[in-house]
């Protein structure tokens, strides 16, 4: 990737301030290393009249690769070799946004001890980016930059120059010309580059709003797509970027009636507001499992069908829990759950801990043999119900763990879900929804036919009428069956020894 800022002078402003302001020595070519390679600064011309930064950032897509274990914006799982073979070394993205931020970190805030005059003052920039992602194509460009007081040049980047027929690709050549501030186009820089990308090599957490909301001081608040710009930067996690929305009305609101943010955002007295809030009934019933998994003493558990991996990552943080195996049949929910978890920048010891791997649950696999532990948290009711009958033998008569917890929604409570019309399922995915006793009787029989027992646990308010909202049915190896089996185990050592 590759990005030039250039400036011009005069011998009573010369050019070379913009080394002052990068906080970098014109005279000198600087290697910083990054989580995905390193960031080179050289300049190839710094005179009085004519000054340019460039930055150079190489790109190892094999660490990209080997960080994200396999997933990920720098892995994406849509092709044989999409892990190893991608545009992530030459197209401006949110790694070139982050090495931005890491090299010039003192430019973006505008400070500069040896002249703090300079931060304060407009130069006369050109930005050049010869490969950038566009997804909106050059129009979007435009829209995003020219708002912003820069004339932009956006050219589109032919698909093969041999071809022309083929048309143009997702990529254009940009050029942005102004004068701003050094600290104010950085900042552009950093958020939109993302943006036109439309993605993100990390996980999106909340912190990512309060990092919008600094790189977007002074200009985003009145930006005309200042929504798209907050949607894409946080990565469409509509949660994330309504809390960013609404911080940025309080922000438009206090400029406007010249006030502090703190004295518009006064409707709550945070000393005197103790109104407790609803437990999520998600929350409910990760921390049931988790009591659930605890009670059993099991160290090695597999999360079947762990989605996105928010069981994966409460069950992380208890070292009890010395192993846990997220197993998902989508490859798009693992890479989420890879970003999630930040399996790119965990420790070594936390990350020996935990694997996330492709599998269907539809399948015998000997993967998944020799835990103590298995959950199915809200699965079931999302196969076909002939397709019951495999999942099950899959995971009570192969896999065979000692412990197996199964919840699903209790179908009699969604009379109490006011925004639920009747005779609706709580999700479009699922295939049915049971009853109490039709859950009991499910859960009864495949403990008979593979040896466990079970146990029926309540998840959230449990109503005297309808019951609780999830039903929870905790398996259990039966003392005879394993007594049973391994009896089997010594037998099979004894023939082997013979």
């Amino acid at each position: 990737m590759f990005l030039t800022i250039s400036t011009t002078g005069t011998p009573e402003r010369p050019a070379t301030d913009l080394g002052f302001l990068l906080h970098k020595h014109p005279d000198k070519a600087q290697a910083f290393s990054t989580s995905y390679g390193k960031a080179h600064v050289v300049y190839p011309e710094a005179s009085v009249e004519r000054c340019t930064a460039a930055l150079l950032l190489e790109v190892d897509a094999v660490a990209l690769v080997r960080r994200g274990k396999g997933k990920g914006r720098g892995g994406a799982p849509d092709a044989a070799l999409a892990q190893y073979v991608n545009d992530r070394p030459y197209a401006a993205s949110s790694l070139l946004a982050v090495a931005l931020s890491s090299v010039f970190s003192s430019a973006m805030k505008g400070t500069c001890q040896a002249k703090p005059e300079l931060p304060a003052r407009p130069l006369p920039l050109r930005v050049e980016v010869p490969a950038l992602p566009a997804r909106g194509g050059a129009d979007l460009v435009r829209a995003l930059f020219e708002p912003l007081g820069w004339t932009v040049s956006a050219e589109p980047v032919a698909l093969d120059t041999e071809f022309p027929e083929w048309g143009d690709s997702r990529y254009v050549s940009l050029v942005l010309e102004g004068e701003q501030r050094l600290a104010d186009a950085l900042r552009h820089l950093y958020v939109l580059l993302p943006v036109l990308d439309d993605a993100k090599h990390y996980w999106v957490s909340s912190d990512e709003v309060d990092k919008l909301l600094r790189a977007g001081e002074g200009w985003l608040p009145e930006h005309p797509e200042q929504k798209l710009i907050t949607s894409r930067y946080l990565s469409r996690r509509w949660s994330l970027t309504r809390q960013a929305m609404e911080r940025l009305e309080l922000v438009r609101l206090a400029e406007t009636d010249d006030s502090a943010v703190e004295e518009i955002d006064n409707a709550v007295d945070e000393q005197t507001d103790t109104e407790e809030k609803p437990v999520p009934l998600a929350v409910q019933r990760r921390d049931a499992i988790v009591g659930a998994l605890k009670a059993t003493d099991a160290a090695r558990v597999l999360d079947l069908g762990c989605g996105q991996g928010q069981l994966v990552q409460e069950l992380l943080k208890d070292t009890r829990f010395a192993e846990i195996v997220g197993v998902d049949v989508s490859m798009r929910a693992l890479t989420i759950a890879s970003r999630r978890l930040k399996l790119d920048r965990m420790g070594e010891r936390q990350s020996e801990r935990v694997k996330l791997v492709q599998g269907s649950l539809a399948y015998t696999d000997k993967r998944l043999k020799g835990y103590d532990a298995a959950v199915l948290s809200e699965v079931i009711e999302h196969l076909d119900l002939p397709r019951l009958p495999a999942l099950e033998y899959a995971v009570f008569g192969s896999a065979r763990p000692r412990t197996v917890i199964v919840t699903t929604p209790n179908v009699e409570y969604n009379v109490r879900w006011e925004t639920l019309p009747a005779g609706h399922v709580r999700h479009g995915d699922h295939r049915f929804e049971w009853t109490r006793e039709e859950f009991r009787g499910w859960a009864g029989t495949v403990a008979e036919r593979h040896g466990y027992g079970v146990k029926f646990v309540p998840v959230g308010p449990d109503d005297p009428e309808v019951g609780p909202p999830t039903q929870m049915a905790v398996f259990t190896v039966s003392a005879q069956n394993t007594k049973n089996q391994n009896t089997k185990d010594q037998n099979t050592k004894e023939e082997k020894a013979a």
